[in-house]
């Protein structure tokens, strides 16, 4: 799973936004599906791993414009799925590693998902989730950082509750709702996905996740929508989003992701 992928990519200090969080409680649960594999197409067997590169332009709010590389490796297995990540900027001057786990542990009527995540600087943090339901789900979670610098590629607060549910009709069709509110350093910043994703031909899932963000930026109020496309065949796929005002930042971001299962 990409470490969600929960601030703005840049050498700042962590403000609370799907960092360790999003590992466990990130899209997946809107998608209706495990937390590291709701944007798969095969089953996890028959490809424990998954490579993915992101290319992330960020410009506007009279900061200097710029591109972002990242870079995630994750492997599933009986123990959850283990990731390693590497974002750069050399514009914005950030280079940051990361690794993470998550997993879900399934009791039958609820669900448990716990999640780690360290990053060089000294930065950690995790999350935990529950959820029940099968047809009609619910969940909800919690995340904390220990609020070190941090590359935020998640997208969402991470120091944060969150609540979601919604209705699945199969495993690849499903219409859920997500709420990300920060609880902790900024608590005016909120996110809420509406999530829909739906078979489009033979193994190929198409996804549309769309955002309204809500919050202060350099204590001015915004309300802004983001929207995010993926396709996904047999074994690759395609993400192509737009985040207006970036993890609470002034600039606003395209992302391109591709990646490979095998």
């Amino acid at each position: 799973m990409n470490l969600r992928p929960r601030q703005h990519p840049r050498k700042t200090r962590n403000k609370g936004s799907r960092a360790a969080v999003a590992l466990a409680l990130g899209a997946a649960f809107l998608a209706g599906a495990s937390p590291a594999r709701a944007d798969d197409a095969v089953p996890a067997a028959a490809t424990p791993f998954k490579l993915t590169a992101g290319l992330y332009s960020m410009s506007g709010g009279g900061l200097p414009a710029g591109l972002g590389l990242d870079l995630n490796l994750r492997y599933t297995s009986g123990l959850g799925d283990l990731w390693l990540g590497w974002f750069r900027s050399p514009v914005l001057e950030v280079s940051q590693p990361r690794a993470g786990w998550d997993r879900t542990y399934d009791f039958g009527v609820v669900r448990f998902m716990p999640s780690l995540q360290v990053a060089s600087g000294g930065f950690w943090g995790g999350g935990v989730g529950l959820e029940t339901g099968d047809t009609w789900f619910a969940g909800a979670g919690l995340g904390r950082t220990n609020l070190r610098n941090y590359a935020n590629l998640n997208f969402d607060p991470n120091d944060a509750w969150m609540l979601w549910g919604g209705y699945r009709w199969s495993q690849s069709r499903s219409l859920s709702l997500q709420v990300v509110r920060d609880n902790r350093q900024n608590p005016s910043q909120q996110n809420v996905h509406l999530l829909y994703r739906t078979p489009v031909a033979d193994q190929r899932l198409l996804t549309l996740d769309l955002l309204a963000k809500t919050g202060l930026v350099d204590g001015v109020p915004i309300h802004r929508l983001g929207l995010s496309v993926t396709y996904d065949w047999h074994q690759y796929f395609v993400r192509l989003a737009y985040d207006p005002q970036v993890n609470f930042t002034p600039q606003d971001m395209w992302r391109l992701s591709v990646g490979s299962r095998f």
